[in-house]
């Protein structure tokens, strides 16, 4: 049922990105009386699962769900469609009209892109609200959550500062604005020191755990006891330790710090089990360990227990104008810096380009359509950004030989069009088997 959910809510995001991202050009090529010839969800290659012609434009379903495509009589797109380009042009064609008209019938998908996740940031900002934690809320420090973090020169209790000079109020942002800084300040024991990060920073983050290098300390909560633990009669599902050997525990590292020092001994716990503090006797392994699985108590068990507050703000209908309009462009930046990133081989960030399946993991295996929506707005941003790269065959190219056209009052002629799109087809098809492969590479060696 899991993977139902995950696969429904894959194809509902890229059908609706792919639909929205083609009416962008199929509107302005119509408002231009301009010829559509097709408009298709996925590609149709040899024949299509659905077709239905409605005047000049055959709508359909393709089986190959690679993206989708609308076929404007009169433009050198991916169809190739020599035999139509060497007749004489049509006053309903898209190589007839003006350039500032096929300008904007090429930039329509792109703005569509944007602006559907605006407006769907705007959407969850008046819906939901922000629910974020803030990190003078952090009283005691993060909590190192990988060799990784620690390699970085991180202890678990530092308190973050700043990250390349800039104050971060949000906890929740700290994680990822790391991955693209080149140094934090943290404080640590009530002392100031930077951390300077290598440039090849995301790789050795891709090589490590598959999680933040920093996170929340939490109290160390039982997930569950195996019949084969020592503790398997003492210990419960939900039990949070309280304090071991007469030693009060806040946090889970507390907890696994006084293991390591009490091997294959007998101690005192106390734990809070049905809201209640219970006593009893833990046998600790000679690994150090109890025996038992270590879960997340998640953000309401979190300001029950008095270890955090979390701050909820809701939003009016017009205030979430604004604050929607600030996500998304914080959202924007943050993804060009990705790509920066991506297209600079030192930093190793091409290592982590993925294809659909990378996609695919992202949504949940439970519903949720806060979660379904902000994914969709960051995809939204993806496909429009990645479809204005100045690559022939992708909109973007397009745009660039049409500004050419406009600035030198040259049209490039239709031999040099075809054979820029055949060289943007081939990287499109080179890139696309790059970010699948590493799919399918990470799957094999299990990164």
């Amino acid at each position: 049922m899991e993977i139902v959910i995950k696969l429904s809510q894959f194809l509902l995001s890229l059908s609706l990105l792919i639909v929205l991202h083609e009416l962008g050009h199929f509107i302005p090529a119509k408002l231009f009386k301009t010829r559509v010839e097709k408009f298709y969800l996925f590609f149709d290659i040899k024949f299509s699962l659905f077709k239905k012609k409605i005047g000049e434009t055959e709508y359909g379903i393709g089986w190959l769900p690679l993206g989708g495509y609308v076929k404007i009589s009169g433009m050198i797109d991916e169809s190739m469609d020599k035999e139509q380009m060497a007749l004489p042009p049509q006053p309903w064609e898209f190589r007839s009209k003006p350039a500032w008209q096929r300008l904007i019938i090429m930039l329509g998908g792109v703005m569509v892109n944007f602006i559907l996740a605006f407006v769907i940031y705007i959407g969850m900002a008046y819906a939901y609200g922000d629910l974020y934690l803030n990190n003078s809320e952090l009283k005691d420090g993060i909590a190192v959550t990988s060799i990784v973090g620690e390699e970085l020169g991180f202890k678990t209790g530092d308190k973050i500062i700043t990250i390349d000079g800039e104050k971060i109020p949000h906890f929740d942002d700290i994680p990822q604005k790391l991955l693209f800084s080149k140094s934090a300040v943290v404080s640590r024991n009530g002392v100031e020191q930077t951390i300077h990060f290598p440039v090849d920073l995301i790789d050795k983050v891709l090589k490590g755990e598959k999680r933040p290098f920093i996170g929340l300390r939490e109290p160390f909560m039982v997930a569950m006891v195996p019949d084969t633990s020592a503790n398997s009669k003492v210990l419960l599902k939900k039990d949070i330790v309280k304090s071991l050997n007469g030693v009060p525990t806040k946090y889970a590292d507390q907890v696994m710090t006084l293991l390591k020092a009490n091997k294959n001994k007998t101690v005192n716990a106390v734990v809070l089990r049905d809201e209640k503090e219970v006593s009893l006797k833990v046998k600790i392994n000679k690994e150090g360990k109890l025996g038992v699985g270590i879960a997340s108590v998640g953000t309401t068990s979190l300001e029950k227990l008095g270890i955090y507050k979390f701050s909820q703000q809701e939003y009016g209908f017009f205030e979430s104008f604004s604050v929607g309009i600030e996500k998304g462009k914080n959202q924007l930046v943050g993804y060009g810096k990705q790509l920066k990133a991506i297209f600079n081989p030192d930093t190793g960030a091409y290592k982590g380009v993925g294809g659909f399946k990378a996609i695919f993991d992202i949504f949940p295996s439970t519903w949720s359509w806060e979660v379904f929506w902000n994914i969709t707005a960051l995809l939204s941003i993806m496909l429009g950004v990645m479809n204005l790269l100045p690559i022939p065959a992708l909109d973007g190219g397009h745009v660039l030989f049409l500004l050419y056209e406009m600035v030198s009052g040259k049209k490039p002629s239709d031999k040099f069009l075809e054979n820029a799109q055949m060289v943007g087809f081939i990287l499109l098809i080179t890139l696309l088997l790059f970010a699948n492969g590493n799919d399918i590479y990470k799957a094999i060696v299990g990164k």
